[in-house]
């Protein structure tokens, strides 16, 4: 029996697609937002899924069903059938984080097969960036065709910063910002990334000051509304409408929710204006990887991560 790839997509949306043009090859579908909750190296364990579904359950009230992610997986035991490995992620720090998991998961159950990668963004005749779904059968297939095979440098650069994601110490992602590889949206994806957490001025970290400029700088009727402005305006966040959602709530304090409009309050212009640091006033304890986000504040001026003051011993 010939064999045939096996494509890695990013969401049952792509998967769907895929099958719809009749792109041949085995599907498995990746369900996970690994840029949010805690993480470990060893992805292929039954410790890495029982951290995961409780950071679901804990923070989006999500039922994490591992029989199911357990059954799509099981795919990769079977890994001597299929001829390659596509893998099919988006420009966002969304998407690099899942790859860089699903290069490493398969780094560790020691797969040995061409690996490569399709991965869209800038698109020719478009201004915005755009994902693997907004594509057009024309687009997506071009993009198929013009796949990049990761060599061994790209392979062991996901190895370490998957290991460093884990860690205590995401200042060590810094010099892989300017790494040459075949990921040629990691840097925008890795400097995103730290400036997830709280501005060491503001308090606010890049995405949260964003959200309270959309709100400043336009008419919002409703949070609906604003979701929709943030979803679109989000630079290489990437994030869906459930992470949306919940920045917003989390952001509540800084805004007031009348009928058919939303608006700063006081305390709003004051965040936005830097009058204080307001990292403690906003009830967001998420884990990034290894790191809990109010532990760190990132410092423009040194560009780096420092911890939080009190947290500094």
């Amino acid at each position: 029996m010939e064999k045939r790839p096996l494509h890695i997509t990013n969401g049952d949306i792509l998967t769907n697609y895929l099958n719809e043009l009749d792109i041949a090859g085995e599907k498995l579908t990746w369900q996970e937002m690994l840029c949010e909750g805690p993480t470990i190296v060893e992805i292929n364990s039954e410790k890495f899924l029982d951290i995961r579904k409780s950071f679901f359950s804990e923070f989006y009230d999500i039922d994490l069903d591992k029989d199911k992610i357990k059954s799509e997986l099981s795919k990769l035991n079977t890994y001597q059938d299929y001829s390659e490995i596509i893998l099919w992620f988006e420009y966002d720090l969304f998407c690099h984080i899942n790859m860089i998991a699903v290069i490493n998961l398969l780094m560790q159950k020691k797969i040995n097969l061409p690996i490569f990668l399709v991965c869209s963004g800038r698109i020719k005749g478009s201004k915005i960036l755009k994902g693997l779904s907004e594509l057009n059968a024309e687009q997506l297939i071009t993009h198929y065709k013009e796949r990049v095979k990761l060599n061994s440098e790209d392979l062991d650069l996901a190895k370490t910063i998957w290991g460093i994601y884990c860690g205590k110490d995401h200042n060590l992602l810094k010099p892989y910002i300017i790494t040459v590889s075949s990921f040629k949206y990691l840097s925008n994806c890795l400097k995103a990334h730290l400036e997830r957490f709280p501005d060491s001025i503001y308090g606010l970290n890049a995405l949260e000051k964003n959200i309270l400029e959309i709100i400043k700088n336009n008419t919002i009727k409703s949070k609906h509304h604003l979701l929709g402005y943030v979803l679109n305006y989000q630079g290489y966040y990437g994030f869906g409408d459930l992470q949306i959602s919940r920045i917003i709530d989390k952001l509540s304090v800084y805004f007031t929710n009348e009928e058919q409009h939303i608006n700063l309050n006081r305390k709003g212009h004051e965040a936005l204006l830097g009058q204080h640091n307001v990292a403690s006033e906003i009830d967001n304890n998420i884990v990034y990887g290894g790191l809990k986000k109010f532990d760190f504040q990132f410092n423009k001026k040194q560009n780096k991560l420092v911890k939080t003051v009190l947290n500094a011993h």
